[in-house]
């Protein structure tokens, strides 16, 4: 278990444990959300951004027919085309 004291201005100082585990370092943002439980989590708002926009671009390189490095640069020198009409 770790304790963080909250200052007089609101402010607590990350465990360095919990740092670790979130993979937090200077500057990152933590997000707080309360859970179906009603208890209160704190994750990395860097990771959970990347989860969200993982989730939402979950199958498109399927639908894109997109395998690997070649056919992304392929689909960028399309774009890139129309957008020169």
């Amino acid at each position: 278990m770790n304790l963080a004291k909250i200052s007089s201005n609101g402010q607590i100082t990350v465990p360095v444990e919990i740092r670790r585990l979130l993979g937090l370092k200077s500057g990152d943002k933590i997000l707080f959300f309360q859970n179906p439980k009603g208890e209160i989590v704190l994750s990395n708002a860097s990771g959970r951004a990347l989860q969200k926009a993982q989730k939402a671009f979950a199958g498109a390189a399927d639908e894109l027919g997109v395998r690997n490095e070649d056919d992304i640069q392929a689909l960028i020198d399309e774009l890139r085309h129309g957008m020169k009409s």
